[in-house]
């Protein structure tokens, strides 16, 4: 990967607009000064750098700004005048590309093009073309750092930060596996995590690479459809669950880049089964058994009114779950996400047919765990065969899960489980979902302290037996989802 080498291909093609869309605007200067500087006599192009704060500016020699040409309409006119050879970086332009006027003029020094060898740059974070100059147009996008320039960074960033401050404890390890996470960020934000990292303790260690993967969030998901999950789940507290359990542990070592020749790293699982009885812990368990961050996507926020932005919503989430990977994306209640009965204008079919390409073609390791309550919705195109790697059903908990859920509950708010107590309340909480357990505990627990009384067993199953669990509500529903899952998926327990 040759950056100048790219650019300069760009800028011989003759196309007379180039688009760069990047955050790192002045990484992208300094190459292209570079590149006008060192060009061969004969080729020779005077080089321009305009924003609308300092006008129009010699970049390739030291010339003062053009303040008189700060206005977008004026350096334009400028720029048509002259037509004469030369390369124009317009700066955060694209707000002015709505004007009737800009977009003349710019066609306008289209058409001249051939003969003046203007070519303009039109740099910014990103920049859609009108439709009129998109056949005159090219784009260019900067590679983003390799390994071994990633390295370098941090590197560089330990110098910086021994001169001024002293010596820097580098863990070897810690170091690698910072690197690695640092893939997906530009030149200048690598150096500024990388920086933070070393700051805060003067040392690069494991406890740093969950924090820089936080703020490598924060800078990618500008759209606000992913969030990051910053508490997962231990194994100690999923109940029951035990061949998911099970099959995460047999493919944590290979998620995690340590699988002999020929064994591919896990891709995903689908997990079905009755509200409130544990799946999206299950995502969050996953997250923290292959030891990754956990990204949730929001489907209420990735679908948009106005036409294809919930389909680009869509890719620009997928591509920052691929630039945080290694990770874990859990697509909650998917089958309420991808309903397309009542979707009349085929947003949903499209979101469908991009997640499903994007699952074919993945090459990141990016683990998927989606959840669904309600099968009637699945699209069928989502469950068949090679999609998933494993399809769960997740059952109402057994007499034994729902012993060991009680026990977690109760523990976490301090109060003991006898053994004579616990069984009269697992006999009491039959039907029940690990939700409406913890539910029934909360409201026993005040219903105690309105008492003025310490927690007792009778307020507990005083509790349980005023609910009636969603497997009496809806107890026709839950049979047919256990009727459809007993020979299409393998129990989760």
């Amino acid at each position: 990967m040759n950056d100048r080498h790219d650019l300069e291909l760009v800028l011989d093609s003759g196309a007379p607009i180039v688009v760069i869309e990047t955050t790192d605007e002045s990484r992208f200067l300094q190459l292209l000064t570079n590149l006008a500087v060192g060009s061969h006599a004969s080729d020779y192009r005077p080089l321009y750098r305009w924003s609308v704060t300092d006008g129009l500016q010699r970049l390739d020699i030291a010339l003062e700004p053009q303040h008189h040409n700060a206005e977008p309409e004026d350096v334009l006119r400028h720029i048509r005048a002259v037509n004469k050879p030369g390369i124009y970086a317009l700066l955060d332009f694209h707000p002015f590309l709505t004007s009737p006027v800009n977009v003349r003029l710019l066609k306008d020094i289209v058409l001249a093009a051939p003969t003046s060898r203007v070519t303009l740059l039109l740099l910014g974070h990103r920049v859609d073309l009108p439709s009129e100059l998109k056949s005159s147009s090219a784009r260019f996008t900067m590679h983003l750092p390799t390994y071994e320039e990633r390295l370098a960074v941090v590197n560089d960033c330990v110098t910086q930060h021994q001169a001024q401050h002293g010596h820097v404890r580098v863990d070897p390890n810690a170091l690698d596996l910072l690197v690695k996470n640092l893939d997906g960020l530009t030149h200048a934000d690598t150096a500024r995590l990388a920086s933070n990292a070393i700051r805060d303790d003067g040392a690069i260690t494991a406890s740093d690479v969950p924090a820089v993967m936080r703020a490598k969030y924060e800078l990618l998901n500008q759209g606000g459809v992913l969030s990051y999950e910053y508490e997962t789940a231990r194994l100690a507290d999923l109940a029951g669950f035990a061949n998911v359990k099970l099959w995460l542990q047999q493919r944590r070592d290979a998620f995690g880049g340590g699988s002999p020749p020929g064994l591919d790293a896990p891709k995903g699982i689908l997990l079905i089964g009755v509200q409130g009885c544990g799946k999206s812990l299950a995502a969050k368990t996953a997250a923290n058994v292959f030891g990754t961050p956990l990204l949730r996507m929001d489907f209420g926020a990735l679908y948009n009114k106005y036409f294809g932005e919930t389909e680009r919503n869509l890719r620009e989430s997928l591509a920052t779950a691929e630039v945080m990977s290694p990770c874990v994306l859990w697509l909650d209640e998917i089958e309420k996400g991808l309903a397309t009965g009542l979707d009349d204008s085929g947003t949903a079919r499209r979101v469908l047919g991009g997640l499903l390409t994007w699952m074919a073609e993945r090459k990141a390791r990016v683990f998927l765990v989606a959840t669904a309550n309600d099968t009637d919705e699945l699209p069928p195109e989502l469950v068949r065969k090679g999609r998933f790697d494993e399809i769960f059903f997740v059952d109402l908990p057994t007499d034994e899960t729902r012993a060991e859920i009680l026990t977690i509950h109760l523990a976490k708010r301090g109060i003991p489980a006898k053994p004579a107590a616990l069984s009269e309340l697992v006999r009491a909480t039959a039907g029940f979902s690990g939700a409406e357990i913890e539910q029934g505990i909360v409201a026993a627990l005040y219903a105690a302290h309105a008492g003025g009384t310490p927690p007792q067993l009778a307020y507990f199953l005083a509790e349980f037996k005023r609910t009636r669990p969603l497997s009496v509500l809806m107890s026709e529903r839950v049979s047919a989802l256990r009727a459809w899952a007993k020979d299409r998926t393998v129990p989760a327990g």
